[in-house]
């Protein structure tokens, strides 16, 4: 045998070597090693719609399709003209209803100092009539007075209570125009990457209408479709790997999160036709949360792959699903 044949022979037992391990992740479930269950999927993520509260007209976009947005980051900046206006109007309204508690209330002492002066005119000419020195008539018109100055007293304090009631609903509407003029900027709830942008400056946009469609980058996964024998035994949090066909080499850790509680017939990207008239159970296998952190700017939904999830926790994983995606690959 020369040095050359060798070499082949050496070659060819390295790549029957590889291919004996992709068997694991191959199409074919029945490759796999007991205890281990399989199903093909595409990453896939929340959909969050950026919408405003209440209609308006957009003033600025500040995403582009594609493009990576991270929680709390200003997205859309709505028109603000007229909610500013109401602001302003609110403000200047309660202004003038604590200008006119401060009139109310000054106005309350001087009623004050006349229901105290009517007050001692009448204790006067109750004792001057006890004596017979004024008469019934000079009496009765000292009693009316101090009615009338009660009566007017109590006239000024409910013009402050009136006050403070005006001030309390200006106040209230200067706090709601604010949270709507906060409101009007919208920004990202959740880190994550722009899927649609579906409006542009100018364009009015109802309640609710979604100008952006965010892709959240907290919740990535895999569904896949496993008949009900399969799907029974599989218990939340059991162990996943998804293999993607971008990265047929590299295996990456995921997590059972769902397993739908009733069955369905196999939707139409599943390819073969045998497991499209199969009624099967949908689960989901969620990556890891910080894992998902250490790659974000490569995290892209759509990619295609398997997911092979583990039934039986004694079960050592297959060596080609223990491999890690390096992080020199992505440098």
């Amino acid at each position: 045998m020369t040095k050359n044949t060798g070499a082949i022979l050496a070659a060819a037992a390295v790549l029957l070597a590889a291919a004996a391990a992709y068997l694991f992740v191959s199409d074919n479930g029945a490759e796999l090693p007991a205890g281990f269950v399989q199903g093909n999927g595409r990453i896939e993520a929340e959909q969050v719609e950026i919408a405003p509260a209440r209609a308006g007209r957009v003033a600025k976009v500040l995403a582009a399709e594609g493009s990576l947005v991270a929680a709390g980051g200003i997205l859309v900046e709505m028109d603000t003209d007229e909610l500013s206006a109401a602001h302003d109007r609110a403000k200047a309204e309660a202004a003038l209803a604590r200008q006119t508690k401060a009139e109310a209330e000054a106005l309350v002492v001087q009623r004050q100092s006349e229901q105290r002066r009517a007050e001692h005119e009448l204790e006067r000419a109750t004792a001057l009539l006890a004596g017979h020195n004024i008469s019934e008539t000079v009496f009765e018109e000292r009693e009316t007075a101090h009615q009338v100055a009660e009566a007017v007293l109590g006239a000024a304090q409910a013009r402050v209570a009136t006050a403070d009631a005006r001030i309390a609903a200006a106040e209230a509407e200067v706090r709601r125009t604010a949270a709507l003029i906060e409101d009007s900027t919208l920004t990202a709830p959740v880190p994550g990457r722009v899927l649609y942008r579906l409006a542009e400056p100018g364009e009015v946009v109802g309640a609710g209408g979604p100008i952006l469609t965010l892709l959240s980058l907290e919740n990535i996964y895999m569904e896949v479709f496993l008949p009900a024998r399969e799907a029974g035994l599989l218990p939340i949090g059991a162990e996943a790997r998804i293999v993607l066909d971008a990265l047929p080499d590299y295996a990456i850790p995921a997590t059972v999160t769902f397993v739908s509680p009733e069955a369905q017939f196999t939707p139409k990207q599943v390819e073969t036709l045998s497991e499209r008239e199969q009624l099967v159970f949908r689960v989901r296998v969620r990556i890891p949360q910080d894992l998902v952190a250490e790659r974000i700017e490569h995290v892209k939904t759509g990619l295609r792959g398997i997911a092979v999830i583990r039934l039986d926790p004694d079960s050592p994983w297959p060596e080609a699903l223990e491999r890690r995606i390096p992080a020199e690959l992505f440098e």
